[in-house]
């Protein structure tokens, strides 16, 4: 469904965000990796490195000039291969909109081509720009009833988060565990691609309720808007009890047999795991110590070189290090704790919640 050019701006964008429209962006690949949006298909007027002449031409001869360059670089058999490629995604997707960063003359461009290639399609009003700073108004504002979903370290918190509908995954959207050990092989999404993504997936949220997990300000090399964090730090907890020997077997599952199987996929070995999860060792060294590091490590080496079980060096992870810096932060919150039990329990109660 397309957004009605009567809605005012802001009420058009949310449409538009909140209906995961699909969206023909035209701007250059370099602008669309430092940030996108879902449901964004990139296929630039212009290359990075045309984007860039056209630049040079506007500061140093003015705009005619450069939009004369723009036409010459953008002819021919490069036009229309251009046109050829929107013309497929847009058959492909009926309801797309045509965007580049401010809605102007790339997106109007474009569309002026695809008209004349028979097809009618509309431009994002504003343009990739006036989409960003909506879901910048939207994070800044969550106004719903929160629950943070907590619990030591391999609670399986994650897998409860997933069951849940009223719930967000923080950690899904930015494609990483929230642990120094949690990076996965396929890269984090740019702070911007983030916060979009989790825009939209807040517009989706049609429950009272909005249950995330535990998390600390940032996840990886993601940080998480103020407004979210914020909210976070005040929420009602639900805690997920689980011993020890639970834990251990849901982190041997997830990031030893899992991972293992998810490197020999890549083609990778098992070598590489093993550097991974020494190089994180080495990122919480100095509240580790020396003795410890030196222990982890080793106990890692031997796991990875078939002389001890992993989950020797899991448990003394979670021991050593995990469950006393848990057991701290926990005390700052314990009076917000509304409910625990094991994580059926939890996903029980959760559940209830409007």
């Amino acid at each position: 469904m397309q957004t009605s050019p009567t809605e005012p701006p802001k009420q058009a964008a949310l449409t538009l965000l909140k209906q995961r429209q699909p969206l023909l962006d035209v701007r250059a690949p370099g602008e669309f990796q430092l940030g996108q949006l879902p449901n964004s298909f990139n296929a630039p007027i212009l290359n990075d490195e045309e984007r860039a002449q056209v630049g040079t031409a506007y500061k140093q001869q003015g705009h005619d000039a450069a939009v004369a360059l723009g036409h010459r670089l953008v002819s021919g058999e490069t036009k229309a291969n251009r046109i050829a490629a929107w013309q497929t995604y847009c058959q492909a997707n009926p309801e797309a909109l045509i965007m580049c960063w401010r809605g102007g003359q790339r997106s109007g461009l474009a569309q002026q081509w695809l008209a004349e290639a028979g097809l009618i399609r509309q431009r994002v009003p504003g343009g990739f720009k006036a989409l960003r700073n909506t879901c910048l108004s939207v994070l800044d504002n969550p106004r719903k009833q929160w629950w943070l979903v907590s619990g030591r370290t391999g609670s399986a918190k994650t897998v409860l988060i997933q069951t849940l509908p009223q719930s967000v995954d923080l950690e899904g959207l930015a494609n990483h565990r929230g642990s120094a050990f949690g990076r996965r092989l396929t890269p984090q999404p740019t702070p911007v691609t983030f916060e979009n993504a989790l825009a939209v997936e807040y517009l989706q949220h049609s429950f009272e309720s909005l249950i995330v997990e535990d998390e600390s300000r940032t996840i990886g090399r993601i940080g998480l808007p103020l407004a979210w964090h914020a909210q976070m730090q005040r929420a009602p907890i639900a805690l997920v009890e689980a011993t020890l020997d639970e834990r251990i077997e849901h982190i041997h599952k997830e990031y030893v047999r899992d991972a293992l199987a998810e490197y020999a996929a890549a083609g990778l070995p098992e070598t590489a795991l093993q550097t991974h999860y020494e190089d994180a060792v080495v990122r919480i060294k100095r509240r580790l110590g020396g003795a410890r590091l030196t222990e982890l490590t080793h106990k890692i080496q031997q796991a990875f070189s078939h002389q001890c079980d992993h989950r020797d060096w899991i448990r003394y992870l979670l021991t050593e290090y995990y469950d006393p810096m848990y057991d701290f932060q926990l005390q700052k919150k314990a009076d917000r704790v509304q409910f625990r039990g094991p994580r059926q329990d939890v996903q029980a109660f959760l559940l209830e919640q409007p």
